[in-house]
């Protein structure tokens, strides 16, 4: 089987291709990434020596993809990520739809022309922000948990296991969760259309070594690297406390979901959507990484904010019990072992924030 995987050499597609070759199924990995991102290159030459066959493109470009060899398969890894793009100064609103929606729509023609499968990694940010903002919260042990004390006040969708794929992506869900869920519609959409396999994998926090060094790009990563580093941090909004909550998943446990789908018979539109994250075995508030942190590496103060921010919400964790019923699939690697292992990636790279997040 061949694989191309937009977005190889950033963390998630680099490590996406690295587990797909190192579980040797013998399947052609392929990909191609704009290297625009800081960190980027530095996934080049390990990919090359795995034999990862690398194609410099840009997904914006439809032209970029003319000359990609035919594939079966094509994951999407490409995306800006961050809840705040298009409206933080760093990026334009219509970079953020030229790039995660306009990129989509590009790669799905590049389907249709080779009858290729597609897989797009979306995210729990296609839900909607206004309930999620106001979700009956309680504090324990220095996380907000869900309050299901009193039923009426939980919304559907919503239950002591996350956020499952019912719960409302009504607007306004971020520019960035528009463009994610307006590629999941027209994924779905051309895979109906062209009989083209097709899944959506709404993915939590994705986290793990090599990620790169922004908070909006991996708030796991980002904490531990900068109190390594011991650079300032700040716990921001919901009372300056550190007790907002999300979930973590390292993205080389999606590698047996994807094989699985690559040979999953005739399914509908609906059955095509799953939540994928380490669910609430796998949250941790900030307060309680600053914890694990200093018991780690040692002690270092974190300033407070409290003012809020566009966009954020108190507690996301996703509910994946239907990607565990339909596909048996759960996370096999633990929080504490992805933390220990950007740990590891922070003191062996100690210029890691200076190489992917320069000011």
């Amino acid at each position: 089987m061949r694989i191309l995987i937009s977005g190889v050499c950033g963390f998630v597609g680099s490590t996406l291709a690295r587990a797909f070759v190192d579980a040797g199924t013998g399947h052609t990995v392929v990909g191609f990434d704009n290297f625009i991102r800081p960190g980027s290159e530095s996934n080049r030459a390990d990919l090359k020596h795995r034999g990862v066959k690398l194609f410099h493109g840009d997904l914006r470009l439809a032209s970029d993809l003319e000359t990609l060899p035919a594939v079966d398969w094509v994951i999407d890894a490409a995306a800006n990520p961050s809840v705040l793009a298009g409206v933080d100064g760093r990026t334009s609103s219509r970079q953020l739809v030229e790039h995660n929606l306009g990129g989509t729509v590009n790669l799905l023609e590049y389907c249709k022309l080779h009858r290729a499968g597609f897989v797009l990694l979306s995210t729990s940010r296609v839900y909607a922000i206004a309930p999620l903002a106001n979700l009956p919260m309680r504090v324990q042990a220095d996380a907000f948990t869900l309050d299901v004390s009193n039923p009426a006040t939980v919304p559907t969708g919503i239950s002591a296991a996350g956020v499952a794929e019912a719960f409302s992506t009504q607007a306004p869900i971020s520019l960035y969760g528009a463009t994610k869920l307006a590629s999941e519609a027209l994924a779905l959409e051309y895979g109906e259309t062209f009989a083209l396999p097709v899944f959506v994998n709404r993915c939590g926090v994705l986290a793990g070594a090599g990620q790169f060094g922004r908070a909006d790009q991996g708030i796991f990563a980002y904490w531990i690297n900068s109190w390594l580093a011991r650079r300032p941090l700040k716990y921001i909004g919901f009372g300056g406390h550190g007790h907002q909550v999300r979930d973590c998943l390292h993205p080389r446990d999606l590698v047996p979901l994807l094989l699985q789908q690559f040979a999953a018979p005739k399914l509908s539109a609906a059955e095509r959507i799953a939540n994928v994250s380490g669910g609430t075995a796998s949250a941790r508030s900030l307060r309680q990484l600053s914890d694990w942190c200093a018991a780690h590496l040692g002690a270092h103060s974190v300033g407070v904010d409290a003012t809020p921010r566009p966009f954020d919400i108190p507690w996301m964790v996703l509910d994946s019990g239907l990607a565990s019923r339909r596909w048996n699939w759960r996370p096999t690697t633990p929080t504490d072992a992805i933390l220990e292992e950007i740990a590891a990636h922070a003191r062996a790279h100690p210029d890691w924030l200076d190489l992917s997040a320069p000011l």
